[in-house]
């Protein structure tokens, strides 16, 4: 099991067994490893310790807090926790495809690809002249039908693998908890509508979250929350889009294309 793993089955573990408060000697059992060895890997890994995750999750990611809008720095804040921005201090550009572009379907379009193993698992990441077009976390046994769902995006592009593109990617994410400066460009392929929505969830700060029906109010649509959740799910790039910034009105955490645990891991990475 890699790192990740081993913490996203933790953090599965931990929510699921949270009013039972389970003791580390739990969790680590639960991951089959020593609990000294499970406290430094998790520290390491998470920059806190289990007990304190644990205090997070008690007061239920911000269940009260929404209607302070940063429920998850609060959430911070309240048990001792520091908090940074992520991305919040880099500059994203999101270009959409044009008309022209979208009739000719990739035509004369070079897109590399590459895949790298992320700290939150397998990154499949693609990008045009023009800037980043997919990221995408997949399994071992996905990067097949990741790479066909690219493909059924541009079906008269050019593929080249080029799998340091994807590293390179991760690294300026995930490698250190104060990334670098750099400006990212994004050149993705959406309806006007789902375009509208990308570019709301690029403003919401890390470490935050906002309901899909305070997004929706953003968007000028207040009873557009279903049309809202089902752009936020069609988003095709992972965390640097940070969708998974979107939660349910009651704190809980709502839907995740690549996966729940991923998600809380995300937050819990960004609070940090």
């Amino acid at each position: 099991m890699s790192d990740y793993d081993r913490i996203a089955s933790a953090i599965a573990y931990i929510q699921a067994n949270v009013t039972a408060q389970p003791q580390l000697t739990d969790i680590a059992k639960h991951v089959h490893l020593s609990p000294y060895h499970f406290q430094r890997l998790f520290t390491r890994w998470a920059g806190t310790t289990p007990k304190r995750f644990l205090q997070v999750l008690t007061l239920e990611l911000g269940k009260n807090l929404l209607d302070h809008n940063h429920p998850l720095l609060d959430t911070a804040g309240r048990v001792g926790l520091s908090s940074a921005s992520r991305l919040h201090d880099h500059f994203v550009q999101l270009e959409a495809v044009t008309p022209g572009e979208y009739k000719q379907k990739g035509k004369g379009l070079v897109i590399h690809y590459g895949v790298h193993e992320s700290v939150f698992g397998l990154l499949l990441v693609a990008q045009t002249t023009r800037g980043i077009c997919s990221a995408t976390f997949v399994e071992d046994e996905g990067i097949e039908s990741g790479l066909a769902g690219l493909a059924s995006q541009w079906p008269a592009a050019q593929f080249f693998r080029d799998d340091d593109i994807a590293r390179k990617f991760s690294d300026q994410l995930f490698s250190s908890r104060h990334p670098r400066d750099g400006n990212f460009t994004l050149h993705v392929n959406g309806t006007n509508f789902q375009l509208a929505v990308w570019r709301a969830l690029l403003r919401i700060p890390a470490g935050t979250a906002v309901s899909y029906g305070a997004l929706a109010a953003q968007l000028g649509s207040p009873n557009a929350s279903r049309a809202v959740g089902t752009a936020v799910g069609a988003n095709p790039v992972a965390f640097l889009i940070p969708c998974h910034r979107v939660i349910r009105q009651s704190g809980a955490l709502g839907g995740y294309r690549w996966g729940l645990v991923r998600k809380q891991a995300l937050q819990l990475w960004e609070r940090l």
